[in-house]
C-alpha cells in the first residue's frame, strides 16, 4: 500500500503498458474509443453504444448533441468515473481498467459550467489544489498559480486571495480553466463550461479558449449542444445521438455535410434578415 498526495492510499497496480506513456508530439492517440457500449441497470436502452474513434494529440474534438445523448457520460469513461460494460477506453495508450483513478484524473483537466469552484477555498488555492496534492514545493505552486490567473486574464494581486463567491460568472469559469491547466496535464475535458454564461461573456471566453488552446497545443474533449461552439473551436466534430456517433468531420465538412441531424442543427444558423425584419412587423 502506498501514498498518494494528500495522504490518499492508493494500492499498486501492476503496469502491463511500462512504454505507453506517450508526449503530445506522438503520432498516436491520446484518447481512444474501441467499440465500447455503456447502460445503467435501470435504463431501457444503453447510454453509449458501440462508440469508436479516436483523438489526437494536440486536437479539440467536439462532441455535440442533445441532452441526454451520451456526451457526459463519454467525458465520464475517459477518466475513469464510469468503466465501459464492453469494449476498451485507452488513454495515453493504456486501458482505464488498467489505469490507477487517482493518477489518471491529476492527468486529466476537467472543466464544468461554473467552473466547479470550491467555495470555502480562495481563488488561488483553488487553482493549487491539483498541485498541492502533487505534493509540489509552495515556492513552485505560487509561480505556476501567479502565470495560471495571468493567463486566463486575471490579475493575481487583485485576484488570488478573493473567493468564488466574490466573482462574476466569466471569472469563475476562467478560474475553472486554470485549475484544469495547472499540473499540466497532457488532456483537458470540458463538460458545457460557457453554457451558462451570458451570450456575450460566452462568445467572449470562447474566442480565448481557441486562442489559448492552439497556444498551449493541449488535447482537449469538449462537450456542447451549441454548434456556433462546436463549428469555432472543433479541430473535428464528433454528432451524438442516443448514445451513438452519427457523424466525426472537421468542420468544414460538417457544413457540408448531409447527415439529416447535422443539417438540423446547421439550419438554427439560417436567421435571415427577412425574417428577423418580418418579426419586427
Amino acid at each position: 500500500m502506498t501514498t498518494c498526495g494528500a495522504g490518499e492510499l492508493v494500492n499498486p497496480v501492476f503496469d502491463p503498458y511500462p512504454s505507453a506513456k506517450m508526449s503530445e508530439t506522438s503520432d498516436k492517440p491520446l484518447v481512444e474509443f474501441r467499440d465500447v457500449s455503456f447502460s445503467h441497470a435501470a435504463a431501457a436502452a444503453p447510454i453509449i453504444s458501440h462508440l469508436t474513434f479516436s483523438v489526437a494529440p494536440g486536437e479539440t474534438l467536439v462532441l455535440l448533441g442533445e441532452s441526454g445523448c451520451g456526451k457526459t457520460t463519454t467525458l465520464k469513461l475517459i477518466n475513469r468515473l464510469l468503466l465501459p460494460d464492453t469494449g476498451e477506453v485507452l488513454v495515453e495508450g493504456k486501458p482505464t481498467t488498467v489505469w490507477d483513478p487517482i493518477r489518471l484524473r491529476r492527468r486529466t483537466g476537467y472543466v464544468i459550467q461554473e467552473g466547479g469552484l470550491f467555495p470555502h477555498f480562495s481563488i488561488a488555492k483553488n487553482v493549487a489544489l491539483v498541485p498541492t496534492l502533487e505534493g509540489w514545493e509552495q515556492a513552485r505552486i505560487k509561480n505556476r498559480v501567479d502565470e495560471l490567473l495571468s493567463v486566463v486574464g486575471l490579475e493575481p494581486r487583485d485576484f488570488a486571495d478573493r473567493y468564488p463567491a466574490e466573482l462574476s460568472g466569466g471569472q469563475r469559469q476562467r478560474i475553472g480553466v486554470a485549475r484544469a491547466l495547472a499540473a499540466d496535464p497532457p488532456l483537458l475535458l470540458l463538460d458545457e463550461p460557457f453554457g451558462a454564461l451570458d451570450p456575450l461573456t460566452r462568445a467572449s471566453l470562447q474566442r480565448e479558449f481557441a486562442t489559448l488552446s492552439k497556444s498551449l497545443n493541449k488535447t482537449a474533449v469538449f462537450v456542447t449542444h451549441d454548434v456556433r461552439e462546436a463549428l469555432l473551436l472543433g479541430s473535428r466534430i464528433g454528432l451524438m445521438h442516443a448514445g451513438k456517433l452519427l457523424l466525426l468531420e472537421t468542420p468544414e465538412n460538417f457544413l457540408k455535410s448531409k447527415n439529416e441531424k447535422a443539417m438540423a442543427y446547421l439550419a438554427t444558423l439560417q436567421v435571415s434578415a427577412g425574417s428577423i425584419q418580418e418579426k419586427a412587423t
